[in-house]
């Protein structure tokens, strides 16, 4: 195993975030108010273990949400103590690679919205003459 030098206080500062944004407890069952009663111990366990290098995602509760379309998609919600630990990974890596990113992306980018890129996609309709649209999902090469 590897070990990394992760600070007790990101670790705190991503659980504030993470508490903010509320959420639904994961597969667990442990909720935001359930892992704040044990906080210390919760924030201690995940710092440990991810600065240790033996931190292991555990699994994620799936819920099916409908779709405008009828179908619906499944979607995966991730324990309180996972956000908190994809939360440091977060804050640890963006200020290193989000200036690497071309300027028009705009999905899960710092300081950008969905409106933001929507603008930014009218004002491309008259700079260019053509359009390419991608789902991930879907998307193969030939």
């Amino acid at each position: 195993m590897h070990s990394y030098s992760i600070s007790k206080h990101l670790v705190y500062d991503a659980w504030l975030k993470v508490k903010a944004n509320r959420g639904v407890a994961g597969a667990d069952n442990v909720s935001i108010e359930m892992f704040e009663n044990n906080l210390q111990n919760e924030l201690y366990k995940l710092w440990n273990r991810m600065s240790s290098g033996s931190y292991m995602a555990p699994p994620v509760r799936r819920v099916e949400i409908a779709k405008s379309d009828g179908k619906t998609r499944a979607l995966g919600i991730p324990t309180v103590a996972d956000r908190v630990a994809q939360m440091v990974v977060k804050m640890s890596l963006e200020s290193e690679w989000d200036h690497k990113f071309h300027s028009s992306s705009y999905g899960y980018r710092p300081k950008r919205s969905a409106h933001q890129a929507v603008q930014a996609a009218k004002r491309n309709c008259w700079k260019y003459t053509w359009v390419i649209d991608l789902d991930i999902k879907d998307f193969s090469i030939i």
